[in-house]
């Protein structure tokens, strides 16, 4: 058989098999993704356009992060009482309205507002996002569903990165306005196409009576996780904050950080589809490990780039630690979450990505500003590091395989013996 051959039927195992609902899930996430440019310029929109510092610019950017904060654990909470789909619709509604309000307003003050209001409507979808497509796909399936989305993601980003620092050189506010309006019609979508997939039905009433904040919080096998995941998002939150600064201090252009940036998404398009095959059925502690330490040398070997070329070389590391990070750590998050709390572990868990958005931008625009560059990169390679040995440490006391016929069999009581009851809500 040719490697050809084996590709394309590598690629239809890996698409076959999954509800329509996920693919309607996954559409939205495209879409969504496709027109992201506001993540991509606003450094440099801030620091460049509008002439404040780096320092400002990370106050901007994590405010971001805590709108993202202050939604996590909501967003969660509305996803599993009053569904995923109404969350996913207020939260895309409002997404769309404020980005739009971002590229209007000029003084700090209001810009700083603004972009707390964006990172508060935005992030409330992904709790419920997650949950959703933990409800309809099968367990056997879901590593290979999250990469799925994870590659809609990244094939979304490679575009809009790459469009993003041109549109950045002709006009910012058409970037915001893009980006409303795609957001808007993710809203559309989920709408018209995507029904309720919250478990109904009398055991799935008496289960959410157990399942409260509490409960998550005192989950210490759980919260390990967390922990170690807020280390790792501080990492890869370098390549939208730490990253366009560092190259803007350093004499490259908007496209020129756009070109290298891109190169994270075109990777993730190119090799998802082989890397979900290879770590589907693979071991997650030596995963997590080798992701955590691919992620912290990737960034650190950005303190010797010098160009375009060598920036690119550096995005392709940390980006091989992001893809078998990804949908490995999603997959462990589903596993170790009951199914009628999905939505409040997903909000905990997308809680430490929000507060990793709130501590690395004023993380890494004190640290170029007062020390430079190099003493972030290092930074990032000791934080992987640490995160490694975390997970090396906490999977020692984690089982290797969770039981997935006990958990269908709690889903089927609560859904229906195919999958979810789907209602339109």
């Amino acid at each position: 058989m040719s490697s050809a051959a084996r590709f394309r039927r590598a690629a239809r195992e890996t698409v076959s098999g999954l509800p329509r609902e996920f693919w309607w899930l996954w559409t939205s996430t495209l879409v969504n993704r496709l027109g992201a440019f506001v993540a991509t310029f606003m450094a440099l929109y801030l620091t460049l356009d509008r002439g404040y510092s780096a320092s400002y610019a990370g106050l901007v950017a994590s405010l971001l992060g805590l709108g993202g904060v202050v939604s996590s654990l909501a967003g969660g909470v509305m996803a599993d009482r009053l569904g995923r789909r109404p969350t996913l619709l207020v939260a895309q509604s409002s997404t769309a309205i404020f980005v739009a309000l971002l590229g209007f307003v000029r003084d700090p003050v209001s810009i700083a507002a603004v972009a707390f209001l964006v990172g508060m409507a935005s992030n409330a979808s992904r709790p419920a996002v997650q949950a959703m497509m933990a409800d309809i796909v099968r367990p056997e399936d879901r590593v290979r569903a999250f990469s799925l989305n994870y590659w809609a993601i990244n094939l979304g980003f490679a575009v809009s990165s790459m469009g993003a620092g041109f549109i950045a050189e002709f006009s910012y506010l058409a970037g915001f306005l893009i980006e409303a309006g795609m957001t808007a019609v993710c809203a559309v979508v989920v709408f018209l196409r995507l029904p309720e997939s919250r478990p109904s039905g009398p055991a799935a009433r008496e289960a959410k009576q157990d399942v409260g904040l509490g409960t998550v919080v005192r989950d210490r096998r759980f919260m390990g996780v967390v922990g170690l995941s807020f280390l790792v998002a501080l990492v890869f939150q370098q390549g939208s904050v730490g990253l366009p600064v560092a190259m803007g201090r350093a004499g490259f252009t908007p496209a020129d950080y756009g070109m290298a940036i891109a190169v994270n998404g075109v990777l993730i398009v190119a090799l998802q589809i082989p890397v979900t095959r290879l770590i589907e059925h693979r071991d997650p502690k030596r995963l997590l490990v080798v992701s955590s330490l691919l992620a912290g040398y990737g960034f650190g070997l950005t303190v010797f780039a010098g160009s375009v070329g060598v920036f690119a070389l550096t995005v392709c590391v940390w980006t091989l630690g992001e893809m078998i990070n990804a949908p490995t750590q999603t997959g462990l998050v589903v596993r170790l979450s009951p199914v009628h709390g999905r939505g409040r572990y997903q909000g905990v868990y997308t809680l430490s990505w929000s507060v990793a958005a709130l501590v690395a931008p004023l993380m890494s625009g004190a640290v170029i500003d007062h020390l430079g560059a190099g003493w972030l990169w290092g930074s990032c390679a000791a934080v992987g590091t640490a995160a490694g040995i975390g997970y090396g440490a906490l999977m020692r006391r984690l089982p290797a395989q969770e039981d997935t016929a006990a958990e269908t069999e709690t889903v089927e009581a609560a859904s229906g013996p195919a999958k979810p009851e789907v209602s339109a809500a």
